[in-house]
């Protein structure tokens, strides 16, 4: 049987004492069966900040706190009762000073003379660094451990000399869906299951050399057994006197990667998909196979580089027409005196340098589809050609007399306010209705900040085969540089953002430092951020764009107020305020 030691009556067995310069090491505690000390070494006290008296009465119930170790007293139970040792048990132990501290012990019976269990020998293990004030003085600084890391945006966790994880933040809880009961005192090659864990765990070089690991890109098993990309940076932990205790390693989730996107709805276009999950656009999305039914001309609106080609060819696509041919015209590339010949075609000697005849794209569209992009920069004597054509169904070439009737639908776009052009005179009235008859709004990547990481993937997967890169993701710093930013190029320019960032990327991670100067476009204004995460209308002139936006649906205020991601008294208030009712 283990001898007793006799020590020092504390006034208070609570009141937390300086234990710095006892010596390190397990710290042991022998109690009787009734739970009273038999012998404590001075360790235990250094770990337990109190003193342990022979004759103390160790509740463990209160020394250990029972939410952290819901077993602890039927452990006691088994121990004393049946002769069980149990190793390996994380508790954190309530400070007089309220302060937790992390602890991994064992119990074990003990045994007198005739080999009856009159006791128990608790052993304690410092599950954490040392972390008391560098100038001796009494107040540890145990706060700076523990509640600074559940500040940290980013996961944090540590783990001993024994590669046992000794603290969990609540965003690694959050990361990987472990708790942090349920992660405490284990080897974290347990948790994490990375394929690096055992070759090259950048824990482990960090552990043996002593160098930080920045920005190692990391593939882990989450819970529930879904792979998740993170990036990592580890670093040691050393103890006053300079000796490796520990390390600690801090990690964020890649917000892309291999990992499947849910609630991405795609409808393919021919030339590419059109990807997304914000509002306006799953609603157009969800419109294209009654639009595609039907033979009705369809107005495209929207910026620059939205993708309104795309939502053409989709409806082309979708549509019976889908086997004709799908001819698009850009109404601003062309000359005035040559748009007419392109679009209606010319016989031989209609004007000046035509050696033959020619036909148009309207005859080339037969059997298909019509596209007129930016139809809003065609000039007036032709709008009324263009408005017979669509009225009549037929038309004649430039120079000729035979009427040739039109067999093709038309999908007009423009990235202008066609309402407004109509009012300003400068777009026919007449022919603004007839190519209005089925009206989409496609909204600015500004307005869809949730669709930007499904698009950064999806442009991923085809700059990885178009330069033969393993591009798995990007830095969460760069997702946030382009939440911020306002995009006036819209979807073309992020995907030309991204292939600048594929011709310098050398590694499997898009960091800041791989994009272009993105200042030459006004950011966001201060204060959008948070409804750029919820998905509102961004706006930089208020007014203007609450304007822009009635005039777009004809003073309609409850679809103003859709569109806007705004609800409909929330526009009135705001049209109030700027003097538009």
């Amino acid at each position: 049987m283990l001898m007793t030691t006799d020590l020092p009556v504390a006034r208070d067995p609570d009141e937390a004492e300086d234990f710095d310069d006892l010596p390190s090491g397990d710290g042991v505690v022998v109690i009787s069966s009734g739970g009273m000390v038999l012998s404590a070494n001075p360790q235990a006290e250094r770990l337990l900040k109190r003193r342990l008296p022979h004759g103390y009465q160790f509740d463990i119930r209160k020394e250990v706190l029972e939410q952290y170790v819901p077993r602890a007293q039927s452990v006691l139970k088994d121990v004393l009762e049946n002769g069980h040792t149990h190793t390996n048990l994380v508790a954190r132990l309530s400070m007089h000073s309220g302060l937790p501290v992390s602890l991994i012990f064992s119990i074990s019976p003990l045994y007198d003379a005739m080999k009856q269990i009159v006791g128990a020998v608790l052993t304690f293990q410092d599950n954490a660094p040392d972390l008391t004030s560098p100038e001796g003085g009494k107040e540890p600084r145990l706060i700076a451990y523990e509640n600074l890391f559940e500040q940290l945006a980013e996961g944090v966790f540590t783990i001993n000399n024994r590669w046992r994880i000794t603290s969990f933040n609540q965003r690694a809880q959050e990361i990987t869906g472990f708790s942090r009961e349920e992660v405490l005192g284990r080897h974290c090659w347990d948790i994490f299951k990375s394929s690096l864990c055992q070759s090259d765990c950048p824990l482990k070089i960090t552990m043996e050399t002593g160098v930080f690991c920045m920005d190692q890109d990391v593939r882990i098993l989450i819970k529930g057994g879904h792979q998740q990309s993170i990036l990592v940076n580890t670093s040691v932990i050393k103890n006053k006197k300079g000796l490796v205790v520990g390390a600690v390693e801090t990690f964020r989730p890649l917000s892309l990667g291999d990992r499947q996107l849910d609630g991405v709805l795609t409808t393919n276009s021919g030339d590419g998909e059109i990807v997304g999950q914000s509002k306006g656009l799953v609603k157009i999305l969800n419109l294209l196979p009654d639009i595609a039914a039907s033979d009705a001309t369809v107005l495209i609106e929207g910026e620059s580089g939205t993708g309104k080609e795309l939502i053409a060819k989709a409806i082309h696509r979708q549509s019976p027409r889908s086997q004709g041919p799908f001819v698009a015209v850009n109404c601003s590339a062309l000359a005035e005196t040559l748009l007419e010949s392109e679009l209606f075609g010319h016989v031989k000697g209609a004007f000046t340098g035509a050696a033959n005849s020619r036909v148009g794209r309207f005859e080339l569209a037969r059997g298909g589809t019509l596209f007129l992009d930016e139809i809003a920069e065609i000039k007036p004597e032709i709008q009324v050609k263009l408005l017979r054509v669509i009225e009549e169904g037929a038309f004649e070439r430039v120079g000729g007399n035979r009427s040739i009737t039109m067999d093709a639908r038309i999908i007009a776009a423009t990235n202008k306010n066609l309402s407004q052009e109509v009012r300003q005179g400068r777009f026919r009235e007449d022919l603004f209705y007839r190519v209005r008859t089925v009206p989409l709004y496609l909204p600015p990547l500004k307005e869809r900040p949730t669709d930007i990481p499904l698009l950064v993937n999806h442009f991923m997967d085809k700059f990885n085969r178009k330069y033969d890169k393993e591009v798995r993701g990007i830095d969460p710093k760069v997702l946030d540089i382009f939440n911020r930013y306002a995009w006036p190029g819209n979807i073309r320019e992020l995907a030309r953002v991204l292939e600048y960032a594929f011709v310098f990327v050398k590694g499997p991670i898009i960091t800041p430092s791989h994009l272009p100067d993105m200042k030459d476009a006004a950011p966001l204004p201060d204060g959008r951020e948070q409804q750029a995460a919820s998905g509102a209308y961004l706006w930089a002139d208020e007014k203007v764009a609450i304007e822009n936006m009635l005039q777009r649906t004809r003073g309609r205020r409850s679809e103003a107020a859709h569109r806007l991601g705004i609800s409909r008294t929330s526009l009135w208030r705001k049209m109030k305020a700027h003097g538009l009712i």
